[in-house]
């Protein structure tokens, strides 16, 4: 179904690994003949690639520029300050770190620089949305900081306030009673919009800090398609590889007042040297983003989630909070099948083709290794060039595949059908082995 792909320089470079660089096809095979719904997953430029696999691989810069622990530092110096400002630009802010290499290590740091250990945050729920860095027991930070969790409202079927929204309510009770030195905004499984005003009041009404938590909505807020929490929150952390469309990692804003703090708690504080290749690819993707093409990019994810929406909703899911804001759409599978699992489902999709992950949704009775849901994104497939009408198509064939999941011909089909859609919208027609 798909065409040879052209060669790229990563062929002659890994000419001498054929092991690799088998893997490396088969991978952009994979990503060139099926659909990328994971909604924390994208497509790169082609600049980007490059400047991730770049020569400043080589270069150990522990420290800041100006700053260095080691000799030679002079062009990463360069690196690091056009990222850093650049990103500042492109999001209105008194100061960026660019270090963090994953979101993750975003919101410790944030954690580190704000809290002291034992210190208590409210943050989010896990199983109605939160991030793992926002409280799970399995995670590093439940074992330092006290954390307590808010909600989103219970499910209603008014078709007009559908529920299953950030309850702030619930936010300001449990603020008020527990005295959080920190508020953590932001999710990982949201469909709808997250403005940092409302926890802004209530943070300031106990005397809290307040942290975003921008990893989702980044390439969003960046294209002018979500409310910007800068300015309203102390610290916004996110990754770059999601909606912002650029390489593997994590940044973190803040105000200028906590910049030494923020800076002491990536270097030295958890990580030594800072990736600088990967450092010059996010410069490289906050010029993208700063582009008056990015925004058209970012209205058209907004768009394509709530085609999708639309579809998944005619053919008999129900959709958590009734419908979408962003580029996610959260499935709950029992009013489609009961018998159907969320692990069911992301396996039986993967064969036909779709690739996706299965997630917990608000008071979900299985397991989160079982789930009762899906989580879809529209954001890789609009990087790629696709339209609402292809989402609409996108929502007949989940359908389709999950009706006949134990009909393998049935399976079989919609894979080609599927095949023959991505070969229309190509995400590197001119690479390949990347």
């Amino acid at each position: 179904m798909s065409s040879p792909r052209p060669a790229s320089p990563f062929d002659q470079w890994l000419a001498g690994d054929a092991e690799v660089l088998a893997l490396l096809g088969d991978e952009a095979e994979r990503q060139s003949t099926t659909l990328q719904l994971i909604a924390s997953e994208n497509f790169t430029s082609p600049a980007v690639l490059a400047a991730s696999g770049s020569i400043l691989t080589n270069k150990y810069s522990e420290g800041y520029p100006g700053r260095r622990y080691y000799g030679g530092n002079q062009v990463a110096d360069r690196v690091e300050d056009l990222a850093r400002d650049r990103l500042c630009s492109l999001f209105g802010a008194e100061y960026a770190n660019v270090q963090p290499h994953s979101g993750a290590s975003a919101n410790l740091a944030a954690y580190q620089a704000l809290l002291e250990p034992g210190d208590t945050i409210l943050a989010m729920r896990l199983d109605q949305g939160g991030h793992l860095t926002h409280g799970s027991p399995v995670n590093l930070t439940s074992k330092i900081w006290n954390f307590v969790a808010y909600g989103v409202t219970p499910a209603s079927d008014d078709p007009e306030h559908p529920g299953e929204v950030i309850d702030f309510e619930q936010v300001a009770a449990v603020a008020e009673r527990e005295r959080p030195a920190l508020i953590v905004a932001g999710a990982t499984a949201y469909a709808r919009t997250i403005d940092a005003a409302p926890f802004r009041e209530i943070a300031d009404s106990v005397g809290a800090r307040l942290m975003f938590d921008a990893a989702h909505p980044a390439g969003l807020i960046a294209g002018g398609a979500h409310p910007s929490p800068v300015g309203i929150a102390d610290v916004v952390t996110f990754t770059t590889h999601k909606t912002l469309r650029g390489p593997r990692g994590g940044a973190i804003l803040c105000r200028e007042e906590l910049a030494k703090s923020i800076d002491a708690a990536i270097f030295p504080g958890l990580q030594g040297g800072p990736l600088e290749h990967a450092i010059a690819a996010k410069a490289v993707a906050f010029a993208e983003a700063a582009r008056p093409e990015f925004r058209t990019y970012a209205a058209q994810v907004v768009l394509n989630a709530g085609a999708l929406a639309a579809s998944l909703r005619a053919e008999g899911f129900r959709l958590v909070s009734g419908g979408t804001d962003n580029h996610q759409v959260l499935v709950d599978l029992r009013t489609f099948d009961d018998d159907l699992t969320g692990k069911e489902a992301q396996e039986v999709l993967d064969r036909a083709g779709i690739t996706c992950n299965r997630n917990t949704i608000p008071d979900d009775p299985r397991s989160a290794f079982v789930t009762s849901g899906l989580r879809l994104g529209s954001a890789a497939q609009t990087t790629v060039g696709m339209g609402e009408d292809e989402m609409r198509t996108i929502g007949s064939l989940i359908a389709r595949t999950l009706r006949g999941r134990s009909d393998e011909a049935t399976i079989v089909g919609i894979r080609a059908e599927v095949a023959e859609l991505c070969l229309a919208f190509p995400p590197y027609p001119t690479l390949s082995g990347v």
